[in-house]
């Protein structure tokens, strides 16, 4: 049998794949995870084996496939001649995107507020919102790189939250809504350029970026990995 065929990522996928048909229906429960287990003959036993926390680390796939969905269309396009703040829309809107079944998508967020499961979910909306920077090209390595993907989450999650009772035709208040968003993002940078510029105030601005300079990004190695999934 081929060996790629069995890998544990492989039949987690295989799992997750079979899983979602109940997802829409049980959420994300030990209901759907068994259903999942039984329909796509991975059976319950090895469906524990490689998901040892059950329906969470399938709901944790299911984000990543979006997030890895959303890299491989970023990739394919050439961004290069957006503004910042274009990018960041058309990058945040092609992560929604990635995610078109709301159903799912609004299961996944009741889940992932439940208060067990709300630290794996906020990790989860970092990496996305770092998947997004690093795709769009950001190189920062000081604490503008933890600024960024802070704003960023907020942005996205809200984003997401008005796109699941989004009723307009091709989600267009969706769109509007992130532009204002992101557009508010812009204005507070505008905001801090004032700051630094200003004769009173750029002595403290200078001070803080002293500051915010000896601040470092974690490696690719030791950011947010979350266990077991």
């Amino acid at each position: 049998m081929d060996r790629e065929a069995t890998s544990p990522e492989t039949v987690k996928q295989r799992l997750l794949d079979a899983a979602l048909k109940h997802v829409r229906f049980d959420g994300w429960s030990h209901s759907s995870f068994r259903a999942g287990a039984l329909d796509s003959e991975v059976g319950v036993k090895e469906a524990c084996r490689i998901c040892a926390r059950g329906p969470l680390d399938l709901a944790v796939a299911h984000h990543r496939r979006g997030d890895r969905v959303m890299r491989e269309m970023l990739a394919e396009q050439d961004l290069s001649g957006m503004r910042v703040r274009d990018r960041i829309a058309y990058a945040v809107r092609t992560r929604i995107e990635a995610d078109s079944d709301r159903e799912i998508v609004r299961r996944s967020s009741a889940f992932f507020a439940l208060p067990p499961n709300a630290v794996t979910g906020g990790r989860l909306i970092w990496d996305t919102a770092d998947a997004i920077w690093t795709a769009i090209g950001d190189t920062s390595d000081d604490l503008n790189w933890y600024t960024k993907r802070a704003i960023l989450s907020g942005v996205h999650s809200a984003a997401v939250l008005y796109w699941l009772g989004d009723e307009s035709p091709d989600s267009q208040e969706t769109w509007a809504f992130l532009d204002r968003r992101i557009d508010d993002v812009m204005e507070f940078e505008k905001f801090k350029g004032l700051f630094r510029e200003n004769q009173w105030t750029r002595g403290l601005a200078a001070a803080a970026d002293a500051l915010s300079s000896k601040v470092k990004a974690p490696s690719r190695e030791r950011r947010f990995n979350l266990p077991g999934c």
